[in-house]
């Protein structure tokens, strides 16, 4: 077992540096880009308005992982919202260094703590929210590595 030391590059292990960028659809990208700045300390990279109004696409950065989003419904971009679905079966996880203070901050603009940041069995301590457009998301602080036989040894038992 080996512990991350601070402001090295293990905030993300090296297993998902290199993830699958999702793309998520919201009601109204503009106030969600608006609340990931606020809430994950997110950073606009890219936007595209519709011809019509609202955003047609859009990408934004947190920490190091892009997230691409944009306007549901229309006839530009024909995708359902989680508000309308009743929710999402997907969660977005994204590696940060300071889950504590994320966590603190995204409450504060108005995300749902579904989990208060808890020390995990994985090695990660780890917050579970949901943001205002019904997106769940699980921020981690990566706290050690461990290997297979240690983790199994760790998983909670029934």
């Amino acid at each position: 077992m080996t512990t991350a030391a601070a402001g090295t590059d293990s905030v993300v292990p090296d297993r998902y540096r290199y993830a699958v960028v999702p793309h998520i659809m919201v009601d109204d990208a503009a106030a969600a880009i608006d609340f990931y700045r606020r809430a994950f300390g997110a950073r606009e990279d890219f936007r595209i308005d519709a011809p019509g109004g609202g955003v047609l696409h859009a990408e934004i950065s947190i920490g190091a992982s892009v997230l691409m989003l944009g306007d549901a419904g229309g006839d530009v971009a024909p995708f359902t919202a989680p508000a309308a679905l009743g929710g999402t079966s997907v969660a977005l996880h994204v590696w940060v260094p300071d889950v504590d203070a994320l966590a603190e901050r995204a409450a504060a603009a108005g995300a749902e703590v579904l989990q208060p940041p808890t020390d995990m069995f994985h090695g990660d301590r780890t917050v579970v929210l949901r943001d205002p457009s019904g997106h769940t998301w699980i921020f981690l602080t990566h706290l050690e590595d461990l290997t297979s036989e240690e983790l199994h040894a760790r998983l909670p038992t029934a």
